[in-house]
């Protein structure tokens, strides 16, 4: 089992008490996307990460592999770049289950003050949203997003993909990038550093305003539309 994570300081950001009192829930779907259908996730990661002093801590982790619906297999290109065959989720839970454990699992986070936090939080935003029906709390909760974070912090940046942060931060890249969980503790890195290197600098001293560069709204916690016709 890896060593619990713990991201870089971020002194300042601690003196903010609706910051001390968040729960940040660091999370990752690895998916495959059938022609002409929603993609459809093959692994699942989280890490839990709560403010201890003036530092993040690790106090929980899940990470599961996901048997998709027939219509969505794995594809060659799939298993070229995540090394997840199909072989390895033909006795796999499908993504009700999954999803369900992990909501029930993570209730207790959840229903107090908690975030979600993402590398293109619109992606697993929507991978949450198609799955609501068993995973209501994780697909109600918002989410930061750390390419939004990172446009903010490093606007200089030519990209604010992973690979490129990783680089210009001098992060180890991950060998089995594209696994869940080893890009939930990428990203949790990046997050760590972005808190540290945006408050230095003047992008952010408070919750407040990471939530204002960075908050994207869980589509399950929107207002439904209403049609005028």
């Amino acid at each position: 089992m890896a060593p619990p994570l713990t991201p870089e300081p971020a002194p300042g950001l601690h003196e903010d008490p609706t910051y001390r009192q968040v729960t940040f829930v660091v999370i990752d779907f690895e998916t495959t996307t059938p022609t002409g259908h929603r993609p459809e996730p093959v692994d699942v990661a989280v890490i839990v990460l709560r403010t201890d002093v003036d530092r993040l801590v690790e106090t929980d982790r899940y990470t599961a592999l996901i048997r998709p619906p027939d219509h969505a297999p794995l594809t060659p290109f799939d298993t070229a770049q995540t090394g997840i065959s199909p072989a390895m989720l033909a006795d796999r839970p499908p993504a009700a289950q999954i999803l369900a454990e992990l909501d029930a699992r993570l209730g207790p986070h959840l229903r107090d003050a908690a975030l979600l936090v993402a590398h293109n939080a619109p992606t697993e935003a929507g991978l949450l949203f198609d799955r609501r029906e068993h995973c209501p709390q994780l697909a109600t909760t918002n989410l930061l997003d750390t390419v939004r974070l990172a446009r903010v912090a490093y606007p200089d940046l030519p990209s604010h993909r992973l690979d490129v942060l990783i680089h210009h931060l001098k992060l180890t890249h991950p060998p089995d990038r594209h696994r869940a969980m080893p890009d939930v503790q990428i990203t949790a890195q990046v997050f760590g550093r972005l808190l540290r290197d945006g408050h230095q600098t003047g992008c952010w001293s408070s919750l407040r305003d990471l939530r204002r560069h960075g908050e994207y709204q869980a589509k399950a916690a929107r207002p439904e539309q209403t049609s005028l016709f």
